[in-house]
């Protein structure tokens, strides 16, 4: 599906990428780890045909640089940081629609599952959009295609809770017909999403493993909560999770997404004195 044959990319001498050979098949899920510097996302930006580079990039037997206009229609892509468009959303939608041969509906109706109401907002500029707004047009936008090749740079960093539940439902109905390379810098962030890691650190792949699969990206936690004494930030964090208050602000429950276990419990080991019991089981929806 994808390969990276001795591929190499220096900038005014200093070698950012050294030597990178990697397979990776259809289906895979590959969270793409390591710190600022290390090459994530000079590596991504070959793989699209941004840069030149030694070596060899192929999708699926295309490269990106010499093939990229019909490489780009196998291609999702989610950047970390959204560029600063000024053309208006419906006009922005349209252009991406036509260039991947998509019907502009499926965009718009995917923008709908994660939340956003794209009647209001047609006319308005992109770059004047709020953080997570423009997060769910980009998401609409890479995932609106038929798509084999899915990257994604902190896909649901901006991202709310019931968004964020949304997003990995989309992503598991994807999982047997995609590809997904998934760029953080915190594994603990795309742990549950993916089943292999791939870190790089000084340009090279420091390490390539597989990891336990057990969790669905469309799985879900029935969650309670018991409290000690009713408190107004703990109350508000649990609201953003969209918990129901069941009595006085003592007991609480809700769903969390399992792909998102990780980080709901980091927020709540912050209220760690205030919680006398947590119990989540695991649910399939």
């Amino acid at each position: 599906m994808i390969r990276f044959s001795h591929v190499a990319k220096t900038f005014r001498r200093a070698r950012v990428l050294d030597d990178i050979n990697l397979e990776i098949g259809l289906g895979e899920r590959i969270a793409l780890i390591g710190s600022n510097g290390a090459g994530k996302t000079t590596l991504i930006r070959c793989l699209l045909g941004e840069y030149t580079h030694e070596g060899q990039v192929a999708i699926d037997g295309r490269q990106p640089r010499r093939e990229r206009a019909q490489v780009l229609k196998e291609i999702g892509f989610v950047p970390q940081l959204p560029p600063p468009l000024k053309m208006p959303v419906g006009q922005l939608i349209a252009f991406a629609s036509k260039l991947c041969d998509t019907d502009p509906q499926r965009i718009f109706d995917l923008a709908g599952r994660l939340g956003l109401d794209t009647a209001p907002i047609l006319e308005r500029q992109f770059v004047r959009l709020s953080g997570g707004m423009k997060q769910k047009v980009l998401i609409a936008v890479a995932l609106g295609r038929d798509a084999r090749v899915l990257v994604m740079d902190e896909p649901a960093a901006n991202l709310d809770p019931e968004a964020r539940k949304i997003f990995f439902e989309i992503l598991a109905e994807r999982a047997a017909q995609a590809t997904m390379l998934i760029s953080s810098h915190r594994l603990n962030e795309v742990s549950a999403l993916v089943n292999r890691v791939i870190e790089l650190d000084m340009g090279k792949v420091v390490l390539d493993d597989k990891v336990a699969d057990d969790v669905s990206l469309a799985s879900l936690l029935d969650c309670r909560i018991l409290v000690k004494r009713p408190d107004p930030a703990l109350a508000k964090a649990l609201l953003t999770w969209q918990f129901a208050d069941l009595g006085d602000g003592l007991q609480w429950q809700g769903q969390v997404a399992g792909p998102d276990r990780l980080r709901f419990l980091g927020m709540t080991s912050r209220y760690v004195g205030l919680i006398s019991d947590l119990r989540m089981t695991e649910t399939m929806q």
